[in-house]
């Protein structure tokens, strides 16, 4: 049965408790094609502030770098926060930050919104005061990327409802890009 509630930090520290990679984001082939595939869909342009929600332990984050003037990274896991930090110390223009969003949300104004494997973790009124959020913060030529599992999970969100739940909630998005591989789902949309 899946939780009528967003999962907490609980969950995620619980998660990273003993594990340094609990979803194997730095070894798995699988995980490494997902990271290409986000990165290729994106890396047309360079973004002058960009903010990854659920960093995790960083893996993407690094990836995320070399496009950015600046990124501003988040996780709602203390453990992960201090594993990216650690993974990402030698780049200069990234922050990454302990916040529990979208109860809290970063300062800034981002022209790159960076979702990978985040939204199904939350209820539906996660969805919409996440979707304010990326509203509040969003400069008018901001992107949004999502990736998502798309088979069952034991979240509130199947990976397909979440995504759909979002961009409902954000209203007049733009898509760019919607493509299906065999375990997930990546979506490109722009603010109009």
């Amino acid at each position: 049965m899946r939780p009528d509630h967003s999962l907490d930090a609980r969950y995620f520290d619980d998660v990273f408790t003993g594990d340094d990679d609990p979803w194997s984001l730095a070894s798995s082939p699988y995980e490494a094609a997902k990271f290409d595939a986000t990165i290729a869909a994106i890396d047309d342009r360079r973004y002058r502030s960009a903010l990854e929600i659920g960093c995790a332990h960083g893996v993407l984050t690094a990836r995320l770098a070399p496009l950015c003037d600046t990124l501003t990274s988040i996780d709602i896991s203390l453990r992960a926060v201090e594993l990216a930090r650690s993974r990402c110390a030698a780049l200069s223009n990234v922050r990454i930050t302990r916040c529990n969003f979208p109860a809290e949300s970063p300062e800034g104004a981002f022209d790159l919104v960076v979702l990978s494997e985040v939204v199904y973790y939350w209820d539906d009124a996660d969805i919409e005061r996440a979707a304010a959020a990326i509203h509040a913060s969003a400069t008018p030529d901001c992107r949004i990327i999502l990736v998502h599992w798309t088979g069952d999970t034991d979240y509130p969100q199947t990976g397909d409802a979440a995504v759909t739940k979002l961009r409902d909630r954000l209203g007049g998005v733009a898509v760019e890009r919607a493509e299906r591989k065999d375990a997930y789902r990546l979506d490109l949309w722009s603010l109009r």
